[in-house]
Order: C-alpha cells, then structure tokens, then sequence
C-alpha cells in the first residue's frame, strides 16, 4: 500500500504562490488518511462477521441433521459398535464330496427390546416368558423397568415365535435380520462339522464364526468373500456317514459301550470317507462344552481324534512288518512262542497256550503276545521307536480338525527293553484309532505312507515308502489269514475278502492305578478288498460286554468285529465296490445239434 505524503511539495509551492495557508493541506490529508482508515478496519470487521455466522450456521446445521438421523434411527448394541470393523456374512456352504450339503445358512431374525419405548412393560416381560419358557420373567421385567436403553431377549427366532411375539403388539420389541448356520442333517457327522456360534453381533446383522472341527479349521476360507460362496468340499460321503453311524450307534446299545468311534479311510488318497464318534450331539444345539472329569462323559469329545487308547493286538502287524522288512523274519519263520515271557518281575502270556512255537503269520493269526514280543526283542528299542515314528503314531495327526492336536500319543518316558515288548502288542503306548487306522493305510496300499485328509482329493498321495511293496503284501496276507481261521471270523462278509486284526486292551484305573479287571477297550482294524485294499476301516468300543453266552465276552474278536462286519456289508455297495460271486462247482455247458 503506497502512502500519500501529509504534505506534496507540489501542492505547498502552489498554495504559496497562490497566498493560502500550505498547513490546511496537511489537516485535510489527514482527516482523508484517517477517513481511508476507518473504511478499512469496518470492511474488515464485516467481513469476520460474516464468516462467524457461516461458521455458526454451519455448525448448527450438522448437529441438526445428526439429530435427525439419530432419531429416525433404530437403537444399535453398544459392543457391536464398539469395533469399527464391518461385520461380515454370507459363510460359504459346506458339502460332502458328492456336493450333498452339510452346513448351510438360512435367514432368520434376532428379538430385541428398547424400554424407552416400550407401553406396557410388565405385560411384555409375561408374555415373552409364555412364548420363551427358558427366559426368567423376573429378569425381564427387572431389565425392562430399569435405567437400560437396549435388551437383546434372543438372538435367533423361528417364524412361529416371531409370529407370537408380534401378535403381543409391544413397539419396543423389535426384530433385526440376520443369518444363522443350519445343519439340516443333525448330528450326522456332528464332530466333523464341529459347529458354529455368534461373534461379533448387531441389530441388522451377526458374525457366524466356527466354533469347533472343520468349521473352525476353516473359519477364514468360509468367512473369506473372495472366494465366491464356493463351497468347501470334504472327503465324507454322507451315504457312508449315515450307515457307518446308524450300525455303531445301535452296536454301542446292545453291547452296553460306555463310547465307541469309527474311521473309513482310502488307502491310496488318505481321504476320510466316514468319522464317527459317540456319545454325539447337534450342532444344530450344540451343548456347552463344560469341563468333566472323564471325557468319555463329555459328548463333545471326539474319541476317533482325541481319544488315545492302547489298542491292543491290532499293533502286532506293525511289529511283524519292520521284522520282515529288517530282513529278521520271513512270514514262515518259526517264533519261539514258549510262555510265560519273563523279564524281571514281568511276566507276558498270550490268551492260550499255543505250543512252543509258531510261524510270523501265525503269531498274527492266533494274536500271541510272546511271538510279537520276541520280534520286537530282536529288532530293538531304538528302531522300533524310528519305525513308529516313520508310520505317524508317535505325534498327533495333521488331520484338518483344530482337535487333532489334542489327539498327542501317550509314550514311555523311558523306552526300556521291556516298553518295546508291550508296545509290540499294543500296550504301554496310547494312539487314536485315526493313527491306528493311518498305519494300516500305509501298511497295506503298498508300502508308502499316508496322511488322513477331510478335503476331497484328486489323486492318490505320493507318500514316503515305508515297507516294500513285498513287505505289504505279506501283511495283506496274515490280515486275510486272521480274519479266514483267526481271531477274526466273523468279520467275514461274503463277497468280499475282509483282512483285519483284533484288539483287546485292559482300561487303566485311572483313580487306583493299575488296569481294571473288567473294563477293556476292544478295537477292530480291517481292510477290504484284502487282495486289492481300497479302504481301511478302524471301529473302537470302550467297555463294551457281549451277554448272549453263559459268560460276559469282552474282547474284540466278539464286539467291535461283529459291528465291522456289518458297516462293511452295508458301506461296500455305497462304495461302489461289487461283490467277488464264486460260479457254482459242476457246471456244463453243453451243445444240442438236434
């Protein structure tokens, strides 16, 4: 800004010439110097002002429309809008391995009350406890006459209730969309499925996450939108399921089983075709899972994957193949089979005195803990312990269920000279009958080994070869020989050849120590076809009785075989394996020219 002189020389030369007075200039330069400024400073101070009533009707403008919003706006649940993370929905389906659904979403509504705006308090509160004979009417009253804005009453409903709870004509009880996980099959293949629950939750919609077995496993793939509502496909058939439950469940009944489970398995992919354990439950109602002190109580525990057991004589196999694949023994060695078996104050018998000796082969068929004992004596400790590992029976499964790393094996702390004896016949070391049912895989496909697997497979694994394929076809033969004239004839099915092993393990006491006299844990592993194995089929029963006979029969030669049996007879069809029929002797074919 230039400023203007108070007094020109221009201007004081001419008033002087002219005989006027040259102060009057400066008196009127400054009047208009300071009239100039007081122009200014008002331009200035209007122009603050307007800017301040922008500002404040601005300001004044969003509040108003905020509270506008809040008041045409339903009432939101304080911890769903703690978390400024959107909740998402729309989980994917879950479908067996023929695309049959097993976990699905269906639109159902949540009930809600707002006490601010509720008429007749009291009323509302009789009447939900009418329509929900599990709510505490007391407590609702309670909640609806004190100082709280929001009541969640339940957070699913089905239309029949939320058609009674409208007939009640209460405007503070409100109704919020969201989707819920529905297993229309029920309990079948319940501890597969697992179940799923509620996370995060609001009044417009609610976060469905897994809560146990695959749908936890795969939370993050069912929840991921990326992938399209692609469902995820499992190795179980449902068909298989159904059968393989429907059979174990009625055998538990009738041979007063505290617990059983069951595994099918292919022995070329490790693919799980059926997992079955019992007591089961719902998830569709899925129990609390409350501490218990046994879990053979808790019908959340899945015994086929959490459950370590010694399974008895359906280890001897193992045993009889790293002695031949050693090169120690051939199926036709002959095995000192002389009892007892001492070592110290141990003294190890076999359930009938089979004479001095028998071959391998028959010390699998006839089940003689001296025979398997003395292999394992020969092989030692240290590679009967490399051997178990190889085969997956030394750590938990790496099946796809978040229960499978509770399934770790009990070992010896000390794995001394006698350890190796009781292990060679199933004692002193506690698997799964998933391991179990994993080591016959590998066992009899030709050698190489197996991981189980719930996903639908494409092609057969390419595992790590563990016996010769000479060596497996020697086990395929014993387990066939067993199940012809051992321990195992009536798991015979007829057209199809059944290779399989018994077990039978005394329980632990687990309050006195020591084992119970008449408590055991009878397991059954077979394979079929035996000449050609497909699959491999492990059934395990805890303390089951056999009561048809003068006296009560415990072992698995009378329990779980029977119940194979009859899962292989009903499943080999589903499977789409047919029956070998034998022509009958005798038969002529002749030609008549006449």
């Amino acid at each position: 800004m230039t400023r203007r002189p108070l007094r020109p020389l221009a201007r004081i030369i001419d008033a002087r010439g002219r005989g006027e007075n040259p102060d009057a200039i400066e008196r009127e330069n400054i009047r208009a110097r300071h009239e100039a400024m007081r122009e200014t400073s008002r331009a200035r101070a209007e122009g603050r002002l307007l800017v301040l009533g922008l500002m404040f009707f601005l300001g004044f403008c969003i509040v108003g429309i905020r509270m506008g919003s809040l008041a045409s706006a339903e009432v939101t649940e304080p911890r769903a809008t703690a978390t400024t993370a959107s909740i998402l929905s729309g989980r994917a389906d879950i479908v067996d391995r023929k695309g049959r659904i097993l976990a699905t979403n269906i639109a159902t509504h949540s009930l809600y009350a707002q006490p601010p705006r509720m008429i007749d308090r009291e009323r509302a509160a009789r009447e939900l406890a009418k329509i929900f004979p599990d709510l505490d009417e007391e407590r609702l009253v309670k909640d609806f006459t004190g100082k709280r804005k929001f009541v969640w009453v339940r957070r699913t409903l089905s239309p029949e209730q939320m058609q009674d709870v409208h007939d009640i004509g209460e405007p503070g009880l409100q109704f919020g969309p969201r989707e819920l996980r529905l297993y229309p099959n029920g309990r079948l293949a319940s501890h597969v499925l697992g179940g799923a629950t509620f996370g995060r939750e609001g009044v417009h919609s609610a976060e469905v996450i897994g809560e146990a077995g695959v749908e936890r496993s795969f939370d993050d793939i069912l929840r991921n939108p990326a992938g399209g509502g692609a469902p995820l496909e499992l190795s179980i058939d449902l068909s298989v399921q159904a059968a393989v439950e429907q059979v174990l469940s009625g055998g538990m009944r009738l041979l007063n089983a505290r617990a059983a489970a069951a595994v099918l398995m292919d022995v070329q992919t490790g693919e799980i075709l059926s997992m079955a354990s019992y007591p089961d439950f719902d998830p569709n109602k899925r129990p609390s899972s409350k501490v218990v002190e046994d879990p053979a109580d808790n019908p959340l525990f899945n015994r086929a994957v959490q459950g370590v057991y010694e399974l008895g004589s359906t280890f001897k196999p193992f045993t009889a193949a790293q002695a031949i694949e050693a090169g120690r023994v051939a199926p036709g060695t002959m095995i000192d089979t002389k009892g007892p078996l001492v070592w110290g104050r141990h003294r190890i018998r076999d359930y009938r005195n089979y004479g001095p000796e028998l071959s391998v082969t028959d010390v699998i068929v006839k089940s003689s803990n001296i025979g398997t004992a003395r292999m394992a004596v020969d092989i030692g400790g240290p590679a009967q312990q490399i051997f178990l590992k190889r085969l997956g029976l030394l750590e938990p499964t790496e099946v796809e269920l978040v229960e499978a790393g509770s399934g770790r094996p009990l070992m010896p702390r000390r794995w001394s000279e006698i350890s190796t004896m009781t292990i060679s016949y199933g004692h002193g070391l506690s698997t799964s009958p998933l391991h179990l049912a994993a080591g016959y895989a590998t066992l009899v496909n030709g050698g190489t080994q197996i991981k189980p697997t719930l996903l639908k497979q494409e092609g057969i694994q390419l595992g790590e070869r563990i016996v010769s394929v000479r060596t497996s076809q020697a086990i395929r033969t014993m387990l066939r020989e067993t199940v012809k004239r051992g321990t195992a004839t009536m798991a015979d099915v007829e057209g199809y050849a059944v290779g399989g092993k018994t077990g039978t393990a005394d329980k632990p006491d687990r309050k006195n120590g020591g084992y119970h006299d008449d408590k055991v844990i009878a397991n059954f592993a077979s394979v079929f076809p035996s000449d050609d194995p497909r699959y491999v089929l492990v059934v395990m029963l805890d303390e089951p009785v056999e009561t048809s006979g003068l006296e009560p029969r415990r072992t698995g030669g009378w329990t779980a075989v029977p119940i194979s049996a009859e899962i292989t007879r009903r499943v080999a069809p589903l499977l789409g394996l047919r029956p070998d029929i034998e022509p009958g002797s005798g038969i002529e074919v002749s030609l008549n020219n006449n």
